[in-house]
């Protein structure tokens, strides 16, 4: 049985891998800024006790440094980095500033690299040793054509680089790192026009996750499996 960690878990694609780990019968922790108010965590969480609820605002700097004490000296074999923001919609040229970029830099790619430096730990203690963060298609840089979302686009790139670099320092000691593009799924932030549904697109994550391993971490998947270009 494996645990895994799970951040942004309250809702869309995180509330969805926390109930097909469930399902799967997985020691789930599950991580969210604010527990009370995510109902549909508490009705998990009632109903099965694999499920660990834990508090944590990635955006957060206190919330950061504190979460380890929470994880005790718990083992964590997979690491499912899904919590992030995608900013201002209008992120068009001549409209982007400081103010509305760096919030979203923060948590889509400074704060999943701090956070696996503070669990390090918990990480090495692990079997599975797996790695994974959810980025998107739109921070491919071969990959864009539209222009535009720069905010969003930008801070999706900068984590396929931190993740690259993550998935080649810690191949020594056993560790295998990806980032997974979920594809356009209906979610809050995907909005109503997204082409496929949160099963859908965390079962095939899932599955990427299983074969995940020495000879392509490091890689940058889509949800089918299938490589996309960085």
């Amino acid at each position: 049985m494996a645990t895994v960690l799970i951040t942004g878990a309250n809702r869309g694609i995180g509330l969805e891998f926390v109930k097909q780990y469930l399902a799967r019968g997985e020691n789930v922790i599950g991580t969210c800024r604010d527990i009370e108010a995510a109902e549909a965590l508490a009705q998990l969480s009632a109903n099965n006790e694999n499920l660990q609820l834990l508090k944590l605002d990635v955006a957060n700097d206190e919330s950061l440094m504190a979460f380890p004490a929470q994880l005790v000296n718990s083992p964590i074999d997979i690491f499912i980095n899904n919590a992030g923001v995608y900013g201002p919609r209008n992120s068009v040229f001549n409209n982007v500033d400081a103010e509305n970029w760096l919030p979203v830099l923060r948590v889509n790619t400074i704060a999943p690299m701090l956070l696996t430096q503070r669990i390090i730990e918990n990480l090495k203690q692990g079997e599975g040793k797996k790695l994974l963060y959810v980025t998107s298609k739109m921070g491919s840089i071969d990959d864009n054509n539209g222009g535009g979302s720069y905010v969003y686009r930008s801070s999706k790139a900068a984590l396929n680089a931190v993740v690259k670099s993550i998935a080649v320092d810690l191949g020594g000691a056993g560790f295998d790192v990806a980032v997974l593009h979920p594809g356009w799924v209906r979610t809050d932030m995907g909005g109503p026009n997204g082409l496929i549904d949160t099963e859908t697109s965390v079962v095939g994550m899932i599955s990427v996750i299983d074969n995940l391993n020495s000879d392509n971490t490091g890689s940058f998947f889509n949800y089918d499996g299938t490589i996309i270009p960085w």
